[in-house]
């Protein structure tokens, strides 16, 4: 008895559901402050959240910049870092039991407690930011890419061992292509963590960034704002996170979910 899978959705339907939901949570939202009446001190509409975006987009855009580029450089020293100590951890057991340790308790440290030490080092200013993102980014990457060498099968040593393959050759021609798909999923988590770390810095030491705008926000109550400055954070996000994966589907197209996922 053959069994045929149910058609996934279309197309059509996925390219228009992130819309369709989106704005489905921005009319839930504006109801629920109508309806029942809430103060914007405490929950302002998207209504009104919408037009203090208009009333201070000249900041909201200036300080977005500001974390973008703080977050794509923190960011960027991460992906370095993390791809040459990833291939040390995955290449060699001795250099995997004897930092493994010591990374997981670095990891385990909340960062916004690492913030005052960066403030004493580098003062105020754009690299305790950097510096924050690079620091809580740093550590999926790390992992991904030493699972995806220190996974490669057993066989498929043997075999290139076989064939008079060194232990490089099967690093560079087997290690590396096999671990693409988890450092590219790595990727994808990194970023909206170094992102978060550039704001978590921003907000106590520096005196520009998104950060900055809701600290000073805050302090004026000015609540609109400060959903504002978080509404500005969220598209951003969106924005950094697409652009990884589309990074990911133009690099790894072949190890992407399958059409049995419906």
């Amino acid at each position: 008895m053959s069994t045929v899978a149910a058609p996934g959705p279309s197309k059509m339907a996925l390219a228009v559901a992130p819309w369709v939901f989106t704005v489905g949570f921005f009319l839930v939202w504006e109801a629920i402050c109508r309806i029942f009446k809430v103060s914007s001190f405490v929950l302002p509409p998207p209504s009104a959240v919408a037009v203090a975006m208009w009333e201070y987009r000249g900041p909201l855009a200036f300080h977005s910049a500001h974390t973008l580029w703080m977050t794509l450089a923190g960011f960027g020293i991460a992906v370095v870092a993390g791809i040459l100590l990833g291939v040390a951890l995955g290449a060699s057991r001795l250099v995997h039991a004897g930092s493994y340790p010591l990374l997981v308790a670095f990891n385990a440290i909340p960062k916004v407690a690492v913030v005052p030490i960066l403030v004493i080092w580098f003062g105020v200013g754009w690299m305790p930011a950097v510096l924050t993102a690079f620091l809580i980014s740093f550590f999926p990457i790390v992992v991904n890419v030493a699972t995806g060498l220190a996974t490669i099968e057993p066989e498929v040593e043997d075999v290139m061992r076989a064939l008079g393959a060194s232990k490089l050759d099967i690093i560079a021609k087997v290690g590396i292509p096999r671990s693409m798909p988890y450092f590219f999923g790595s990727l994808k988590v990194a970023i909206t963590l170094a992102y978060v770390g550039s704001v978590i810095a921003e907000y106590n030491a520096s005196n520009y960034g998104i950060g900055n705008l809701m600290a000073r926000a805050s302090a004026d109550f000015n609540v609109p704002l400060l959903f504002a400055a978080l509404v500005a954070l969220g598209i951003l996000g969106v924005i950094i996170y697409a652009a990884m994966a589309v990074l990911e589907r133009r690099t790894t197209g072949w190890a992407q979910r399958s059409n049995f996922a419906a």
